[in-house]
C-alpha cells in the first residue's frame, strides 16, 4: 500500500509518502519512501518519486485515498507544460 507517514512535531505535520504493507501500523517499517507531503506550506509542498510510485502500482500497490487525491491534485511539471500550446502574440 502506498499512503502518508506522519512525521514532525507536535502540532507541525509533515508527511511522507511510504510504500508499506497493509497489515503494519502508521508509522512502522516501510518498504521504500516515494515522496513527501507538507500541508503547513502556502501552497502545500509535494514531492513524488513518480517512476518508484508507477513501479509499485505495477506490482499491485494500492493508493490511499489521501495519496490518490494528491497524485491527481499535484500533475508533474513536465506535463502540463507539455500539454499547453505555446501562445506566440501577433505583431
Amino acid at each position: 500500500m502506498i499512503r502518508l507517514a506522519r512525521v514532525g512535531a507536535r502540532k507541525q505535520p509533515h508527511y511522507r509518502v511510504v510504500v508499506i504493507e497493509k497489515d503494519r501500523a502508521r508509522n512502522g517499517r516501510s518498504v521504500e519512501v516515494v515522496g513527501t507531503y507538507n500541508p503547513r506550506t502556502e501552497p502545500a509542498t509535494v514531492d513524488f518519486k513518480r517512476d518508484r510510485i508507477d513501479y509499485w502500482t505495477s506490482k499491485g500497490a494500492q493508493l490511499s485515498e489521501t495519496v490518490g487525491k494528491l497524485l491527481t491534485k499535484h500533475k508533474p511539471v513536465a506535463a502540463e507544460s507539455a500539454a499547453e500550446p505555446e501562445v506566440i502574440p501577433a505583431i
